[in-house]
């Protein structure tokens, strides 16, 4: 596929943003034009540096869901084993979807994993955003340089 938009120009002026430019790409090379919607999710902000992502889950139990970090990229996937007296029940009307799913977030720079709770057909994961030390802006001292031999300056 060739593309008519280029995010070179963009790239001249920036040092380290690869990954950036690299989304930018692969959002505009998919080729899969189908929405997936299901299952339904929030992604709360509460702050500068955490944040919720809640999925609708109704019908799945623990051991029907997989939560997995891999580099960048969170996913969530879940699959509900049908036992025998699920098979054998006669639905006038099934109006809770309970198909296989997975959902894949994609995670910045030091976006951490908290931890995860199912409660009500809710599963909330928390996420908090660490920055080390070493990354945090910090103020650079300007060095006067020294003086010129003599001392004084010509006026």
């Amino acid at each position: 596929m060739n593309n008519l938009v280029s995010f070179t120009p963009l790239m001249r002026q920036s040092v380290g943003f690869d990954r950036f430019n690299d989304l930018f790409e692969s959002l505009l090379n998919d080729t899969d034009d189908r929405v997936d919607t299901y299952p339904p999710y929030n992604i709360e902000k509460a702050d500068d540096d955490n944040y919720t992502v809640v999925m609708a889950v109704a019908g799945f139990k623990e051991d029907d869901l997989n939560i997995t970090l891999q580099d960048d990229r969170l996913i969530v996937s879940g699959r509900i084993q049908a036992s025998e007296s699920d098979k054998t029940k006669n639905y006038l009307h099934r109006g809770i979807a309970t198909r296989a799913f997975e959902k894949t977030f994609r995670l910045a720079d030091h976006i951490k994993v908290q931890g995860a709770d199912l409660k009500d057909g809710m599963l909330t994961i928390q996420l908090v955003r660490e920055v080390p030390e070493e990354k945090k802006p910090r103020m650079i001292p300007i060095s006067v340089a020294a003086k010129a031999i003599g001392g004084k300056k010509k006026s």
